[in-house]
Parts: structure tokens; C-alpha cells; sequence
């Protein structure tokens, strides 16, 4: 029994396991199967990256206060964060990986950095 490629339907040579003719069809069908999911997560991702950016920016000396309006200028997005700490006091840190904010008042936010 001959098997074909599932992306291109070519004739399979070689070993008995192989599924693609070539790494460009392999490639090809995977990004296809994975598009829509793919988009979401890039996406996603790009938000987290460029929070990071910001505070990174924003916080050179790994513990500062800035203000709201300085973080929107940048860009920042308030909706992307990877984790939620929670001190003992009841106060939110919001982090995205190792960097973090937590609301003040009058429109500021301490910036921190976890160790």
C-alpha cells in the first residue's frame, strides 16, 4: 500500500513512518491546521511583550511610581498581565512575568520588579 502526502498527495518514499514528501509540506499543513489559533496566541502575546516593554521602560531602578496617564501614553494595556499576587494587607499586584504594577491613589501605580 502506497501512502501520499496529505498536503501536496505525492507519492511517500523513504521510511515506513513518514507522513510529508518534504518539510515545506509538513510545514505547510501544520501552520495551516494551527492558523486560527496561531493568530490568537501571537496576538496575545505581542500585548504581553509590549506591557513589559513599558514597565521595563518605566522602572529602570526596579521599584518607582508612575502615573496612569504616562503608562496610557506608552500604550499600555491594563487587560494584559500574566498573574495576580495577592498580599496579606488585601492589596493586587498585577505582573506581567517578573514586572508589576499596583494601583495607588489619585491615578498612580507603583512599579515593581519580583526577584
Amino acid at each position: 500500500m502506497e501512502k501520499a502526502c496529505p498536503e501536496c498527495g505525492e507519492k511517500l518514499l523513504g521510511r515506513t513512518d513518514k507522513k510529508f514528501c518534504s518539510d515545506y509540506c509538513r510545514n505547510s499543513h501544520h501552520n495551516k491546521a494551527n492558523k486560527n489559533t496561531s493568530n490568537l496566541i501571537r496576538n496575545t502575546n505581542n500585548l504581553l511583550r509590549k506591557n513589559y516593554r513599558i514597565l521595563e521602560e518605566l522602572n529602570p531602578t526596579h521599584k518607582t511610581t508612575v502615573a496612569r496617564t504616562k503608562l496610557l501614553t506608552k500604550g499600555f494595556n491594563f487587560e494584559y498581565f500574566t498573574s495576580i499576587y495577592t498580599t496579606k494587607t488585601g492589596n493586587q499586584y498585577f505582573f506581567v512575568y517578573d514586572m508589576g504594577y499596583l494601583k495607588l491613589e489619585k491615578d498612580l501605580y507603583a512599579l515593581v520588579k519580583r526577584n
